[in-house]
C-alpha cells in the first residue's frame, strides 16, 4: 500500500475530470481525494497498491475528455483510516 500526491496540468477543469478520477478510483479500490486549484490545475491524493495507482493514472490519461500535459507526483506516507475517495 502507498500513497502519492498528483498534480495535473492541462485541460483538467470543466471537462468531468474529477469525476473520472472518482469513478476510477473506486474501480480499482483507491482512496483518497481530488480538487481543482486556482491555477487551473488539478491535486489528488491517492492511496492504494502500486498496480492499481498506474492504472488508474493510465485510465486518466486515456480518457478523450479533457487533456492532460503533465503529471507532477511524489510519494506521501499512508494514512489508515482512510475508507473513500472524495472530491474536495
Amino acid at each position: 500500500m502507498i500513497r502519492k500526491q498528483y498534480e495535473f496540468e492541462g485541460n483538467v477543469q470543466g471537462v468531468g475530470f474529477r469525476y473520472r478520477c472518482v469513478m476510477a478510483a473506486r474501480a480499482l479500490g483507491i482512496t483518497g481525494w481530488v480538487e481543482n486549484q486556482w491555477d487551473g490545475s488539478v491535486l489528488m491524493e491517492a492511496q492504494g497498491e502500486p498496480d492499481a495507482l498506474d492504472e488508474m493514472i493510465k485510465r486518466l490519461e486515456q480518457s478523450r475528455f479533457g487533456r492532460i500535459d503533465a503529471v507532477k507526483q511524489i510519494e506521501l506516507p499512508v494514512k489508515s483510516n482512510e475508507r473513500n475517495f472524495i472530491v474536495r
